[in-house]
């Protein structure tokens, strides 16, 4: 087998290496559902924005993706979900690519209203349709925009949200507040297809947070001279503006870019240049898909150069190979040197982490910050980019929440409140928790790159952490990535780096869990339900990615291999062979139910690397 395992990591870094960008990245696509493709085709629409190839693509893999019964799909074993198919119809009705009268429209029509119609999507979409004049604005729970004054003393305040759900919430604060829709051509059929909704989407909880909120905003300004909403929307119109990357996006998102264009039109700047810029800026996530174009949320290219260029060198790839050093230019280039919103619950501390996104300065992420160091460390080790390997070290470590975790984002930002409020979907995304996911991840940096065992203090809370929050079947719960395959990667992988003991019980129990779920043919996979359920949820097929995470976890806490791993490693070169469905299945996660992630790169990094630990480790 290890001659097979030897051949297959030839390929992969064989393929790796064709496929870098003359600047030294690695771009691939980072693909999501049809949102962010239907977005762009109402924004298109609404700016009369003249890009006819791009509008044709765009609508062209819209069509391609609709099902034969009708619906639009995030996830193959998924039934149909109502906001994608939301979404995708208000396109194609806008545009005029599709008529209410045709056959698949009337189709997904009839998807959505057995689903319980509109009241069934999920809030971005209730928004999009109050933007659109299809809902009333007070027919959804709204938050006073008086709100955003609240000074950070307050028990309640805006930056309790954490920052991509800030970007988002600012804009959607201004339309709401200001009741601003827009009236597009064919606005009449698109309101004949939804036909007629009958929701009354208030909350009584709804009423109160209004209330409460804008009472506890009037206690702080009692003695305002000027009315507090005006001050309210000049100050979300400056907290847009002052978070626009350079290529015109705010905060490299697509999502929250469409948002503040409107929220700007709201506030008579419909003509302002920052929204040319934004248009331009968002034309260039567009990514070439065999079904047409898709505009990516954002792109992947920091993330997926920095794990590249890991399991190149960790697959024997030497860090002086032409290459590697281009890519380690690149990343380096691209280290955060700005002070962002992070630094509010991080004071004191110098930037020097990294973000997702190629065009992000100023929302560095734990993750991207140690798989960034991780692909620095063999260069550091031999005595270059120490400055920046200190800086982005000391980062990472300052990020370590109260209760012993990592967060994505920002830290200590998870109060309670954030929950109680009446957005039941927004659950996942309103703060950013400790997850297992960065835990693990990080501690597993500080193991094979720095050396910490669990002696050192900051390790000690990590692995506490763990310990607390593993789930009683043994697994750990995945925020990034689907999901409890995921998450117990991370977590044992990072345990076993600081020298955590195997034969610990949570340790022994993790890895049973592991055989438990594997599936007749050695791999593993994980449906994107589990997300949404909150408990495993068997996909019933190996996917390559999830099968990686699963063997390379059990390479970390085995000493040799068991039957169960050689099956698995068959699987994962049978799977290397021959591409399927399950090549183009989702195992990064968004928001739980609304947004899933296909990473191009997925299929090349993780069976590289865990190939590359199965061949050091074994090989013997």
């Amino acid at each position: 087998m290890m001659d097979h395992i030897q051949k297959a990591m030839n390929c992969l870094m064989d393929e790796l290496l064709q496929k870098q960008s003359s600047n030294g990245s690695w771009i691939f696509c980072f693909e999501g559902g049809t949102l962010t493709d239907s977005l762009m085709i109402l924004l298109m629409e609404w700016l009369k924005w003249e890009n006819r190839p791009l509008r044709n693509l765009l609508l062209e893999r819209i069509l391609c993706k609709q099902t034969v019964e009708g619906p639009w799909k995030l996830y193959e074993d998924e039934d149909g979900n109502v906001s994608e198919t939301l979404f995708s119809c208000l396109a194609l009705l806008y545009s005029g690519a599709k008529k209410p009268s045709d056959p698949e429209m009337k189709k997904a029509r009839e998807f959505v209203l057995s689903q319980g119609g509109m009241t069934q999507s999920g809030s971005l979409s209730k928004v999009i349709l109050s933007l659109f004049g299809h809902l009333s604005w007070t027919k959804q729970p709204t938050i006073p925009i008086e709100f955003l004054l609240l000074p950070p003393r307050s028990p309640v305040h805006f930056f309790d949200f954490v920052g991509y759900t800030r970007v988002h919430l600012a804009p959607i604060l201004i339309l709401a507040n200001r009741q601003f829709s827009v009236d597009l051509p064919r606005k009449e059929l698109v309101s004949e297809w939804l036909g007629s909704c009958g929701t009354d989407l208030i909350h009584n909880k709804s009423r109160f947070w209004r209330r409460a909120l804008k009472w506890t905003a009037s206690l702080h300004f009692p003695f305002a001279r000027e009315s507090l909403s005006e001050r309210a929307f000049c100050y979300a119109r400056q907290f847009m503006l002052d978070r626009i990357e350079p290529d015109g996006t705010l905060y490299s998102y697509l999502t929250s870019t469409f948002l503040m264009v409107f929220a700007l039109a709201s506030l008579g700047l419909s003509d302002h240049s920052v929204i040319k810029q934004a248009m331009k800026g968002l034309e260039c996530l567009a990514y070439p898909v065999s079904e047409g174009i898709h505009l990516q949320e954002t792109t992947s290219t920091i993330w997926d150069t920095s794990l590249i260029l890991h399991a190149l060198q960790e697959a024997g790839v030497s860090s002086r190979h032409p290459a590697i050093c281009r890519g380690l230019h690149y990343l380096l280039k691209h280290q955060h040197k700005n002070l962002g919103d992070w630094v509010l619950q991080n004071p004191g501390v110098l930037p020097g982490g990294w973000g997702f996104s190629h065009s992000n300065t100023i929302n560095p992420d734990v993750d991207d910050t140690s798989a960034c160091l991780r692909a620095i460390a063999p260069t550091v080790r031999k005595g270059k980019h120490s400055v920046e390997w200190l800086k982005g070290v000391n980062w990472l470590v300052s990020m370590q929440n109260r209760d012993g975790g990592w967060p994505a984002f920002e830290k200590n930002t998870n109060k309670i409140w954030l929950y109680l409020l009446p957005y039941s979907d927004a659950k996942t995304v309103v703060g950013d928790p400790s997850t297992a996911d960065m835990t693990g991840r990080t501690l597993e940096f500080f193991g094979s790159q720095l050396g910490w065992t669990i002696h050192d203090p900051v390790v000690i809370r990590g692995i506490y952490w763990l310990l607390r929050n593993q789930q009683t079947d043994g697994s750990w719960f995945g925020r990034w990535g689907i999901s409890y395959i995921y998450g117990t990667w991370a977590a044992l992988t990072g345990m076993a780096a600081v020298q955590f003991p195997n034969y610990h019980p949570a340790v022994q129990k993790a890895i049973k869990w592991l055989y438990s779920i594997q599936n007749p043919d050695g791999g593993w996979g994980e449906s994107c339900r589990s997300q949404v359920e909150c408990h495993y949820i068997p996909l019933q097929a190996s996917t390559l990615s999830q099968t990686a995470w699963a063997l390379d976890a059990l390479i970390a806490c085995h000493d040799q291999p068991t039957p169960q791993m050689r099956k698995g490693m068959m699987c994962l070169l049978r799977l290397l062979e021959k591409e399927s469905w399950v090549h183009a299945y989702p195992t990064g996660a968004g928001l739980a139910g609304q947004f899933y992630i296909h990473y191009h790169s997925y299929n090349y990094i993780w069976p590289l690397l865990t190939l590359a630990h199965y061949w050091k480790k074994y090989k013997e």
